[in-house]
């Protein structure tokens, strides 16, 4: 995956590659596309169950089935580069995330847009790996740091833009495509990245290239594939025992793995990992770390973004718009961490404490503000948690990276990065499951708080006791059903009941019937928004305990990053952030 060759430099300095800035561009163009398809179905994800059907688990699969393929191809897409030019794998790439985005936006069914943010994902990993390693053949040292410095401001515009973007074309409905237009906008992108980088990229492969392990590739993506299924699917299945077996067998293939990477190391072969770098605790620790907190961040974007939209009502776009502050605060917190960075893991840690008070503010917020709460009353807490966001991730790469051997760096540095996305996908699986799991009992139990008022709104309307205990049954039932349906275009025989039952009281009471059904469905309102509210607290409190967690494993982090050394090899596939 990474040129761990550690070759020194050549005593003249090559001139550098003429259409180096232009290559640069394409380069960024292809991260922008991986950067915006990682954000843009955290805000697409109701109004696409909406529109093709599925279950909550679906919502899930869309984030985590992306950031698991990414997780898988990343530990070979390097190495392929190495192997077969880093210019012809950027271009497979980039085409293969181009008909990714195609079978996306011209998906009919939940599971072939799945499986096309799958192939979404291989591809990513196929293109994002090559890009530094071309800068590093383009650019002269002297030129790198530049060349490095246009990552910032395009990654983070790229993450204020992504869920903006991504609710403005579905709520503009562009030529009808609704939803679509946020997959489809790949397109005129993709086929740029491939015609400019077929002229512009620097062609060439690595004379060193090390041979591929597809053995060791396909026992990782087994053993991740075995622990990320059952947590999507084991809730809607009701936790089969089989789901737990495929958990147990995980570990198991993964214990495979190390011995067949261990193996493969004795007989002189190219391992997918280095299995030296688990030896030390830093970088086992900062795997640690990666899993911990990229799973908490992307669980917190996705069931954030859900409970604005499902919960509170919010359009997509505005849900886009009130996401802006947690965007900006992480900027902020990118340069900040770049001159804390002789503190090292104290800022790091730092960071983890800022992000999570902010997760506690926010908590806080949702409970003195209730179920009215606005963007604006969200924004404070959010800023604190984006800055605090940025502060942890700025230095958290070139830490970790410190605690390996140079020669080992490229194989750290991939496997990092495939932990990273791992965590992301656990992230979806395990948080969004929690938030799921949640709602129908806290729906059910607001609706008992409600039925006191709901009870004398209906006496004030004229319905009799028994029509009154129908509906609050039926309110309650329907509540429950509704927030725990797996297919959510079946309307649950409980509300349908309870339509009936409105029906009949409103009958009986023909000059108060509007009424009748406007007290019902103003209480129905109330209980699902407060068993949002209450679910999505817990879920924040989840979210608060892992970045608590963070803030601990780091103590197996080193103190701080390694000095710069020109002859190290570099990290290929880390973001350019690190």
């Amino acid at each position: 995956m990474i040129d761990t060759t550690g070759e020194a430099p050549a005593a003249t300095e090559p001139p550098p590659f003429r259409w180096r800035w232009v290559a640069l561009a394409v380069i960024l163009l292809g991260e922008i596309m991986d950067m915006l398809d990682s954000l843009v179905t955290t805000i697409a994800a109701p109004t696409i169950r909406a529109d093709l059907g599925g279950s909550a688990a679906t919502i899930q699969w869309l984030a985590a089935g992306y950031t698991l393929a990414m997780a898988i191809g990343l530990l070979t897409g390097g190495r392929l580069g190495d192997l077969y030019g880093r210019r012809r794998m950027f271009l497979i790439g980039a085409a293969g995330f181009t008909i990714g985005s195609l079978l996306c936006g011209t998906a009919v069914s939940p599971g072939m847009l799945v499986g096309a943010r799958l192939l979404q994902g291989l591809a990513g990993a196929m293109m994002i790996p090559q890009g530094l390693g071309m800068m590093r053949r383009m650019f002269a040292p002297s030129e790198m740091n530049k060349a490095f410095g246009a990552f910032g401001p395009v990654m983070g515009l790229s993450s204020v833009a992504g869920p903006v973007l991504a609710g403005w074309l579905i709520d503009a409905d562009l030529f009808g495509t609704g939803w679509r237009m946020i997959f489809l906008i790949n397109l005129p992108l993709g086929l740029a990245a491939v015609v400019l980088g077929a002229v512009f990229l620097p062609p060439g492969r690595d004379a060193h290239g090390s041979r591929l392990d597809m053995v060791g590739a396909l026992l990782a993506a087994l053993g991740a594939g075995l622990i990320v299924y059952p947590l999507v699917q084991g809730r809607e299945l009701d936790w089969p025992a089989w789901m737990f077996a495929l958990m147990a067998a995980s570990g198991v293939v993964f214990l495979v793995f190390a011995w067949h990477e261990l193996r493969r190391q004795r007989r002189g072969g190219d391992p997918l990992i280095t299995p030296s770098v688990f030896a030390k605790r830093g970088f086992s620790g900062g795997l640690a770390v990666g899993i911990v907190f990229f799973a908490g961040m992307v669980g917190f974007s996705l069931t954030y973004s859900l409970y604005l939209q499902i919960g509170l009502g919010y359009s997509p776009l505005k849900a886009g718009l009130s996401q802006i502050p947690w965007s900006v605060g992480t900027v902020f917190g990118f340069p900040v961490a770049m001159a804390m960075q002789k503190h090292g893991r104290t800022a790091l840690q730092a960071g983890a404490l800022v992000m999570a008070s902010g997760v506690a503010a926010l908590v806080l917020t949702l409970q003195i503000a209730g179920t009215g709460v606005d963007p604006w009353q969200l924004a404070p807490a959010l800023v604190v948690t984006g800055f605090g966001m940025g502060l942890l991730m700025a230095p958290f790469f070139d830490i970790v990276l410190a605690s390996v051997e140079p020669h080992e760096t490229g194989s750290a540095g991939g496997t990092l990065s495939a932990v990273q996305q791992l965590g992301a996908a656990l992230g979806a699986a395990v948080l969004g499951t929690v938030f799921f799991g949640l709602l129908g009992g806290h729906v059910a139990t607001s609706a008992d708080r409600d039925a006191p008022a709901l009870r004398a709104n209906l006496a004030s309307a004229g319905v009799a006791p028994s029509g009154q205990d129908l509906i609050v049954a039926g309110l309650r039932a329907c509540g429950h059903d509704r927030a725990t349906a797996k297919d959510q275009a079946k309307t649950p025989e409980t509300c349908v009941r309870l339509e009936s039952d409105v029906r009949t009281a409103a009958a009986a009471n023909p000059q108060s019937a509007g009424r009748v059904a406007t007290i019902v469905r103003s209480s129905a309102q109330h209980s699902a928004k407060t068993g949002f509210g209450a679910a999505m607290k817990i879920t924040l409190w989840i979210v608060a305990g892992l970045l608590g967690l963070t803030f601990l494993i780091a103590f197996l982090l080193p103190p701080r990053a390694r000095e710069e050394d020109e002859t190290a090899p570099v990290d290929e596939t880390a973001p350019a952030t690190a």
